[in-house]
């Protein structure tokens, strides 16, 4: 695994997740995922795509900084600050938040087997 496909793979995975892009978020997620979110719940695959396919998740901007990638044979380790504008549930989002997410390589797939997010601002 290099550094360069996992940067490539963040970069999918922000376009898949601003375009509501289901297709392409079920090809990046790892089916076992578990992403705990900034409220504390823990959610899975399906809610998180679930999410998108009914417009509950509605991103209107998303760009990432002070991206720190760390790789552990065939898992990446991404830190990553967020800054996200959109809505979930017709509740506005608008703020900065720390990812961390953990890809693994499988075949020639990467795929984040897990995650999780706080709210910086």
């Amino acid at each position: 695994m290099k550094i360069e496909a996992v940067v490539n793979a963040e970069i999918e995975l922000l376009a898949a997740i601003k375009n509501a892009d289901v297709s392409a978020l079920e090809k990046i997620l790892h089916d076992d995922l578990l992403f705990n979110l900034p409220d504390g719940n823990t959610i899975t695959k399906e809610f998180d795509l679930n999410s998108y396919r009914s417009g509950k998740m509605k991103v209107d901007a998303i760009e990432a900084l002070d991206q720190i990638i760390t790789l552990i044979d065939d898992t990446a380790v991404v830190a990553v600050t967020v800054v996200l504008k959109g809505f979930v549930d017709n509740n506005p989002i608008n703020g900065a938040f720390r990812y961390i997410r953990v890809w693994k390589q499988f075949d020639e797939n990467l795929r984040v087997i897990a995650g999780s997010c706080i709210q910086l601002q």
